[in-house]
């Protein structure tokens, strides 16, 4: 997941540059030349990479109130200079802007991700309303939106062009447009929902991390490991409870323990610890702030002359409508439906076969869908496990994929200041040797830390202003007992391969513009060089060099290979009705066109679902309403579509090499070009037309998960 700061491209807000306050704004300086702060000054690190070895909780409010009056006077003296608006006196100054701010911001909105505390708590809540009444005061301000409306763009190279067009596209979504009343009423409405979304987030987070489930007996935990036994014992020892064991939650509906735990019980209850833990009634209940969230979202697109939120939010992105992107979702959820149905079937035919008298449930289906792959694959998920040590797979995998492909090198930094003491840094090379970025990894599940995975920067790419990539990645996995081998499931394997294709796409970032650098691009497209990347972890030559047996240090055998290649469509009918059913309630959610139609929260979750023919209670969606954090607090909004979109893409783009000379470091170079490299400097469509040839079709996606009939 490309974890999204904002929910509206904030271009002004989020550019960067090389310039100081005094150097932008030399009679209006507000800043002293010497500071002990290291957030109100440029870090001296390479890349300005965060100084996390001196700041401090402290150092954020006085960044946060300098940097807003900073950037208020930097916003009005464009708005009111009297010369005519040319693109160097208004958009290159919007773009100079904000330096200060972007930065603080960052790093806060990164901190808060991974590794929150409550004073940063505290300050996310002060200052989330106030960061949107800023934003809308730049957004809403008539004088800077007439200039901007008034630059030509004679003579303009095409990214700045596009610039100017992304400028003026954003202040018409924004409601640059409406009358003065209507902008008054917006900007009430975009700062509770900014207080809301922030409300969400810190209630997500104790929900998580109280919806553990307590276990009073050793016993009841049979099919864990031992170190995974003795890590719960310890997990709950450090929660009081001596003597019991502790099964923590991560974000995701199914919980990975669900695969082995064989007490039947166990199962069912770690199941509804995860389903029920936002919805209890007590402090980390989040359903009344989901239908306030979602009220003031329809009234705010109806403000905006849109029926809907969807409506409103796809403006700017590729599939352009709701009606496109449900009309992709049914292509694949029909299938996936049928394939569930027939997954289904296998899996009671086993139970029965072993004399058990109950119907599969959804904390059955990983514990017997495992059993059903060993069957019809001889494949166990525990012969496997041992050959995935995660720093293995990144190293010796995720890296070396990107060496054949891409050509680029390596090299870990142990002086760059981490965050926390577990997250690692490195640096990335060129083909020419030239370094080209930094990226922290960071894959311990903790208290401090929000549920899933996802990718960020700390500083953003841009040749404008002689920036380069600082850029994190974020996991949620849980953490060996000291001695023992990080080791990890296939999908978490994958993850891994998927937030680095994020990385990617912020490394080889090549524009003028930071606005339209890397990753800035829409939702429905930043998924696509992740989701591609993941196609590495199953391609022989790389498995067998990071598939490595933490005990006996043999690659992985190729009969072994054979069997994973094999099995890679099993289960995928669930695996895709969970992801596509989680896509269309989200989608449901924000087509409301009346905000009485939210009664009950877990009422409207089961009509939506019923409505798309997700009637298999077996397969629940992989996030349930009142914990869907991508839609609620990650920016994902009327968009959790976009992995669906992206994947139809990423699919079709793996296919097209595949027949096309394969992965070779010719078409890695081709791939860099027109996808890794260009950001949101062209057009989207056209550049991958200019990859393939060809519009990219459901059909190879289907086909890839054995859905195709």
């Amino acid at each position: 997941m490309k974890r999204i700061i904002s929910t509206i491209l904030v271009a002004v807000l989020f550019s960067n540059n090389n310039f100081t306050a005094q150097q932008i704004n030399k009679k209006n300086t507000i800043l002293p030349m010497n500071t002990s702060n290291p957030l109100l000054r440029k870090s001296n690190l390479q890349f300005q990479a965060p100084e996390f070895d001196k700041i401090k909780n402290e150092h954020f409010k006085p960044a946060f109130d300098l940097g807003l009056k900073e950037h208020n006077n930097e916003i009005l003296a464009i708005a009111n200079n009297p010369a005519k608006p040319t693109f160097e006196n208004t958009i290159l100054a919007l773009e100079k802007s904000g330096e200060l701010l972007k930065r603080a911001r960052l790093i806060f909105g990164n901190l808060t991700s991974a590794n929150t505390n409550p004073s940063l708590q505290a300050l996310d809540q002060e200052y989330s309303a106030i960061f949107a009444g800023h934003n809308d005061k730049i957004y809403l301000n008539e004088k800077l939106y007439k200039r901007v409306k008034a630059v030509n763009d004679k003579n303009l190279d095409s990214e700045s062009k596009r610039l100017l067009a992304l400028y003026i596209q954003n202040f018409e979504l924004a409601g640059a447009g409406l009358s003065a009343s209507k902008k008054e009423e917006l900007k009430q409405i975009n700062q509770k929902l900014a207080t809301l979304e922030s409300q969400f987030e810190m209630k997500l987070l104790e929900a998580r991390k109280n919806g553990g489930l307590l276990i009073d007996t050793a016993e009841e935990l049979d099919g864990l490991s031992p170190d995974q036994i003795e890590k719960a014992k310890k997990d709950a020892e450090q929660i009081g409870n001596s003597g019991k064991y502790l099964l923590q939650i991560t974000n995701t509906t199914q919980q990975p323990y669900l695969a082995v735990l064989k007490n039947r019980k166990t199962r069912e209850k770690l199941f509804n610890a995860s389903w029920t833990r936002a919805e209890k009634g007590d402090s980390a209940d989040t359903q009344n702030l989901v239908k306030e969230i979602a009220n003031l979202r329809l009234k705010k697109a109806q403000l905006l002359g849109k029926k809907s939120f969807a409506e409103w939010k796809l403006q700017d992105q590729m599939a352009q409508t709701p009606a496109n992107a449900m009309d992709l979702m049914h292509k694949i959820a029909t299938p996936a439906i049928e394939g569930a149905k027939k997954e289904k079937t296998e899996i009671q035919k086993l139970i029965n076969s072993q004399n058990e008298n109950f119907e599969v449930q959804p904390w059955d289906w990983d514990f017997y869908a495992e059993q059903v792959r060993k069957e019809k694959f001889n494949l166990n998920e525990n012969e496997i496990k041992p050959y995935f040590d995660a720093f293995v797979v990144l190293e010796k995998g995720v890296f070396y994929a990107a060496n054949k492909f891409y050509g680029i090198t390596f090299k870990k930094r142990t002086d760059i200041p981490t965050y926390h003491p577990d997250v690692i840094v490195y640096e990335i090379f060129d083909t020419d040797g030239k370094s080209l970025a930094l990226c922290y990894f960071d894959f311990w599940t903790r208290d401090s830390k929000r549920g899933g995975a996802w990718m960020n920067n700390f500083v953003e790419q841009s040749s404008l202003f002689g920036t380069k990539p600082v850029i994190t990645t974020c996991f949620n996995y849980i953490k060996p007992e000291e001695g023992k081998p990080a080791l990890i499931n296939f999908d978490e394997v994958e993850t891994i391969f998927h937030e680095f294709g994020h990385a990617l796409h912020g490394i080889f970032a090549n524009q003028k513009y930071a606005s339209l650098s890397g990753t800035n691009v829409p939702r429905d497209f930043v998924e696509f060089p992740s989701q591609f990347n993941e196609h590495f972890a199953l391609e022989p030559e790389i498995l067998k060099n990071y598939a490595i047996h933490y005990e006996t240090k043999q690659s992985i055998p190729q009969s072994l290979v054979e069997k994973i290649k094999k099995a890679s469509t099993f289960n995928q009918g669930y695996a895709t009705t969970e992801l596509v059913s989680s896509a269309i309630l989200d989608m449901m959610w924000h087509s409301i066109e009346k905000t009485s139609t939210i009664k009950s929260v877990l009422d409207f979750e089961k009509q939506a679902l019923t409505k798309n023919g997700f009637i298999l209670n077996a397969v629940p969606p992989r996030y349930h309403t009142p914990y869907f954090a991508h839609i609620w607090g990650g920016g994902y909004s009327a968009g959790y579509y976009a992995y669906l979109w992206s994947e139809t893409m990423d699919v079709d783009a793996w296919d097209y090499f595949k027949n096309n000379g394969g992965f070779t470091r010719e078409n890695g170079d081709k791939y860099r070009k027109y996808i890794l490299s260009v950001g949101n400097s062209v057009d989207l469509n056209k550049s991958y037309i200019q990859l393939t040839g060809r519009k990219p079709n459901v059909n190879a996606l289907l086909e890839m998960k054995g859905l195709k009939k």
